[in-house]
């Protein structure tokens, strides 16, 4: 059996460790169109992508900085500081937005499992092109006033913040469970 299969080397990236170059413009449509091929029941593509760069990385700077003193007015300095540098630690951040659509037949949660997919496949996508990348939540990914600023309907959700760089690391391979230890047969 082959345990070569690229896809076993794909490890997050710490957002601090990815610069420049990020993917360019037909790389970054390549890895969103791997994105768009994920499992979806009733190809409903029950999603999104914002991608944020440049200037608009010091926009959602800000936006972070108003969100995290609205949740804790008296916020430490240090901390909110740590909040306003997060969409600074790398060169291309895509957001990744679950858009669940009225379906009878496929309920919500499906949808957002798709949603999830589709950010799976970012990863994979910028993992396969070269760039490092990680994806994250947190407190901003849930907050109404980042998901307000960044355009989004009531019924959409933040499923991640997925930074993508050049790492300026090499990590050892990441140790992977034996399948075993995770796999039974039903029978």
């Amino acid at each position: 059996m082959n345990e070569s299969l690229k896809l076993l080397d794909r490890q997050s990236t710490p957002a601090k460790a990815l610069v420049d170059p990020a993917p360019d413009e037909g790389q970054l449509r390549l890895i969103l169109k791997v994105a768009l091929s994920a499992p979806d029941h009733g190809r409903l593509h029950p999603y999104r992508f914002i991608s944020i760069r440049g200037d608009a990385r010091h926009k959602l700077s800000e936006v972070f900085g108003k969100a995290t003193q609205q949740r804790d007015p008296d916020v430490d300095p240090a901390y909110l500081a740590k909040q306003k540098d997060k969409p600074l630690r790398s060169p291309l951040i895509v957001v990744v937005v679950a858009s669940p659509i009225e379906s009878p037949k496929i309920p919500q949660i499906e949808q957002i499992l798709t949603a999830g997919a589709a950010a799976h496949n970012v990863l994979l996508a910028a993992n396969a092109l070269g760039f490092g990348s990680i994806w994250l939540t947190g407190a901003n990914a849930y907050d109404e006033y980042v998901c307000a600023e960044l355009g989004l309907d009531d019924s959409e959700k933040i499923i991640g913040f997925i930074y993508i760089g050049t790492p300026t690391i090499d990590f050892p391979p990441r140790p992977i469970p034996e399948v075993s230890t995770h796999h039974t047969s039903w029978k």
